[in-house]
């Protein structure tokens, strides 16, 4: 378990680094091999989430698609020579639930070539897209760990249909595998009516009222243990591009995008945040001490 016993908790500001037409929600609209015919939005929304993290003071984690390092390397460039910590979304935003071991391999050891070849930083993190490693995939961890990688971001412990690994520790924890040692840090959670719910940004951040987010960050605050925080560079594009797809995914998609900026800014403003490897180095120094 990683704890501090600060009373200026710092909890971790990590962002998903993906353009508006690669989310999971679009597959079914946007294939993989049309990504390159859309205009992309990526630089403008980083250079805000940038002004963000400036005017805050705040060092963050930054998780790239080894799609966008090849394609726009400049933007994961940028977010580098800012101080940001770049870690690995994986390749082509590919759920684990789709791929084999084999294919799973080769998806995060290209990206965490592509992006250390784009940015020069070691790449020790990874999040799963769509937090797909889910109850049955705990073979991806032995993966991470043979390809290089310290930690991993991509637990969220909820009960959900599509994704969500309920029996996970809510809080940062090391994973003890037969490959080696993981550090994983869950995504935030609150317990709401005696049910724990997603409290960690993204579409919760849009959907749920504030002071629900709020409280679970609080809750952390109290307890002196670190959340971790996610958003996505198109979630402050309240102007991107519609697409042709359901009620539901446009509900979900669109949904709170005008009012996420200042959302963040909010948030921001009344908790202190760093980056995970901040995290690793806490969590390395307390087992040392």
């Amino acid at each position: 378990m990683l704890n501090s016993s600060t009373p200026a908790i710092k909890h971790f500001f990590t962002v998903d680094v993906e353009d508006y037409f690669q989310v999971s929600a679009f597959e079914g609209v946007v294939s993989r091999d049309q990504w390159p015919r859309f205009p992309s939005r990526i630089e403008a929304s980083v250079d805000r989430l940038l002004g963000l993290t400036s005017r805050h003071g705040i060092r963050g984690t930054f998780f790239s698609l080894g799609w966008i390092a090849k394609h726009h390397p400049n933007v994961i460039r940028r977010i580098a020579a800012e101080g940001h910590e770049i870690a690995s979304h994986g390749w082509w935003h590919q759920k684990v639930t789709t791929l084999t071991p084999v294919q799973f391999r080769e998806d995060v050891r290209s990206a965490k070539r592509d992006i250390e070849d784009c940015c020069g930083q070691a790449v020790i993190g990874y999040r799963a897209p769509s937090f797909s490693i889910v109850p049955g995939r705990e073979w991806a961890f032995d993966v991470l760990i043979e390809e290089g990688y310290e930690y991993d971001s991509s637990l969220f412990p909820v009960n959900r249909n599509d994704y969500g690994y309920p029996t996970a520790p809510p809080i940062a924890h090391f994973l003890e595998r037969a490959a080696g040692r993981l550090c994983e840090f869950p995504l935030a959670t609150t317990v709401w009516n005696g049910v724990r719910i997603p409290a960690a940004g993204g579409g919760y951040f849009r959907h749920f009222p504030y002071h629900i987010i709020r409280r679970a960050f609080q809750e952390h605050t109290d307890d002196g243990i670190p959340a971790v925080f996610y958003i996505h560079p198109w979630e402050i594009d309240p102007e991107q591009p519609r697409l042709p797809v359901s009620l539901l995914t446009r509900v979900r998609h669109y949904r709170g995008l005008r009012n996420t900026e200042e959302r963040l800014e909010r948030l921001l403003g009344e908790f202190r945040f760093t980056s995970l490897s901040d995290g690793m180095r806490q969590a390395q120094l307390q087992e040392s001490a």
